[in-house]
């Protein structure tokens, strides 16, 4: 697990994020991996995953049994200025931008990594989550998996946290993406999961339904628990082992 500094010309500040690389990556020379980019939520920062998240510990022991494929893991800083719960204070555009303009293309020119998009998953809790969403649909051509757990569209239940009515919803902000049936083609997963005691259990089954609406093929789960890394470490257990396979465990039935 590396810690890597790198300068955001978007943000046009220093950033840090940390990246996992598997077993073997530093004795190859030529080999690419898949990635998969692992975004946290708003109470932790770009280390959680690797420590109480146990994101290395996680891989190394699938990858070892051979239940997931060996891939490069970016875990990046989701917090790039102050917070709150208070409408509009879960913002995420300066993240974004800072996503698609510095990290991407920095992992993608200093990892050996696939570039294209079936190669390419994102996936987060929470405030990680919804960046996933919020960086996925727009650019839906460039990832083949998403993840969301105990998360969903803030304030789509109408008093999720970050609910702010002063403009247009996110679907409508998304329609088009939302609309364009050509982004579905090449998707492979769509996989929300989340706690039946999270307090954003109702945000994530309003967005999967309305991400149905849009015949997205949208694979739904509940768990028992709420919002805790407990959960969290199992949701990236599981997830993982869909990712870049031919041959992925079968697929748990919609509990939706």
């Amino acid at each position: 697990m590396a810690e890597v500094n790198y300068y955001s010309q978007s943000l046009e500040r220093p950033r840090r994020m940390h990246v996992y690389t598997p077993p073997g990556y530093e004795a190859e020379s030529d080999r690419k991996y898949p990635v998969l980019y692992l975004l946290h939520g708003a109470f932790d920062c770009d280390d959680a995953w690797s420590t109480v998240g146990r994101a290395g510990f996680i891989l190394d022991n699938l990858i070892a049994k051979k239940l997931a494929e060996p891939m490069v893991v970016v875990m990046p800083a989701g917090h790039t200025g102050p917070f709150s719960f208070r409408p509009g204070g879960l913002a995420t555009d300066e993240f974004d931008r800072d996503f698609v303009a510095d990290i991407q293309p920095y992992v993608e020119s200093h990892y050996r990594v696939h570039t294209n998009r079936a190669n390419t998953a994102i996936a987060g809790l929470s405030m990680g989550g919804a960046q996933t969403l919020s960086i996925g649909i727009p650019h839906l051509g460039k990832f083949a998996y998403l993840g969301v757990f105990s998360s969903g569209v803030f304030g789509i239940d109408r008093h999720g946290p970050g609910r702010d009515s002063s403009g247009p919803s996110w679907e409508e902000r998304n329609k088009q993406y939302l609309e364009d049936a050509a982004l579905k083609e090449e998707l492979e997963l769509v996989w929300f999961v989340t706690g039946k005691d999270d307090f954003l259990l109702e945000t994530s089954r309003h967005t999967a339904e309305m991400l149905k609406k849009y015949d997205f093929d949208v694979t739904y789960k509940e768990t028992e628990g709420g919002h805790t890394w407990i959960n969290w470490r199992e949701y990236l257990h599981e997830f993982a082992q869909y990712l870049f396979r031919k041959d992925p465990k079968p697929m748990p039935p919609d509990n939706s």
